[in-house]
């Protein structure tokens, strides 16, 4: 099973309203429960750790998650309000404000963590729940518990306006990439981790120096590089199609990403390092497919195995 750790929480689209002013649709959404979707869509054994709320909303997110074939077994429940993101739309391109103190997810603390059955082969983290504590650091508190066990994936998926210590976060997120064994980065989020005057390729050097065997970068639609253990770097190029907007592209990505490696065997502990480069380049071309479709939709709606059908991946 992969196990998708951080945020859920209900993306607020906006719509036009019968009145007059563009109204608000609520939508199950955050980048670690996208991901989560994504794989259950995909057919991967796929589940998500989060703290989720009894509220409407709460309710809403678990039945999107039973509908989409995601366990739930390690969600831990409260009373506290759930996470609420307005997203505003540019030229397809979102922006996020969130509202989120107090929360279900984010009030999660170390003791609130179940331990993991042993059929879980991987970890996913990523996301706003890396930003602020005490959430923030109980997801660190994990993947440090379990990375001598189980591969950890880790995509910050930065989000500048919701960080409230940059500092704090800095260091967490650097603990995180140290026991991390793939590191998933934008062009955007790298220069975040390191700011200054270095070329990107500078700045990956730098990223897989600090501990994880595969880093992977993403430029929209310049595509995808990889470069793994033995320094050999692989380029996918993005899928050609008409962008609806990009909600969930980043996502749905290292859904088909993870999902390709656990078919071909590879999303283990033990096989991991052994995963040859053209194992690599099938992971990162699904993952590119399936991001295809899912930008070509509004929001974030991943796409199902049987939209595949016609894919050669």
């Amino acid at each position: 099973m992969i196990l998708c750790c951080g945020e859920a929480l209900i993306d607020m689209i906006p719509a036009p309203s019968v009145t007059g002013p563009d109204g608000f649709v609520p939508h199950s959404g955050g980048a670690v429960f996208n991901t989560a979707i994504a794989l259950g869509r995909l057919g991967a054994r796929a589940g998500l750790l989060t703290g989720l709320s009894t509220d409407l909303f709460g309710q809403q997110l678990a039945a999107s998650l039973r509908g989409s074939h995601v366990d739930t077994s390690a969600v831990i429940y409260s009373d506290r309000p759930t996470t609420l993101a307005f997203v505003h739309l540019n030229g397809g391109q979102a922006s996020y404000t969130f509202y989120d103190e107090n929360s279900a997810g984010r009030m999660i603390r170390p003791g609130d963590l179940p331990i993991l059955p042993p059929d879980v082969d991987a970890l996913y983290f990523g996301g706003i729940s890396l930003c602020n504590p005490p959430g923030a650091d109980t997801y660190l508190a994990l993947a440090e518990r379990e990375a001598g066990q189980r591969v950890i994936m880790l995509d910050p998926n930065i989000r500048p306006g919701f960080i409230n210590d940059p500092a704090t976060y800095r260091a967490r997120l650097h603990r995180l990439i140290a026991v991390s064994d793939i590191v998933k980065v934008s062009d955007e989020d790298l220069d975040w981790i390191f700011p200054g005057p270095e070329t990107l390729t500078e700045k990956l050097d730098k990223l897989r120096a600090e501990g994880p065997g595969i880093v992977i970068m993403t430029r929209g639609k310049e595509g995808a590089t990889a470069v793994l253990g033995d320094d050999q770097t692989l380029r996918v190029p993005a899928r050609i199609t008409k962008v609806a907007d990009t909600v969930g592209a980043g996502d749905t990505f290292n859904a088909g990403v993870m999902a390709k490696l656990a078919a071909l065997g590879h999303l283990t502990k033990t096989a991991l390092p052994k995963a040859d480069p053209q194992a690599m380049e099938q992971a990162l071309s699904f993952g590119a497919r399936v991001a295809a479709i899912t930008v070509s939709r509004p929001g974030a709606n991943p796409p199902w195995m049987h939209e595949l059908a016609d894919s050669k991946d």
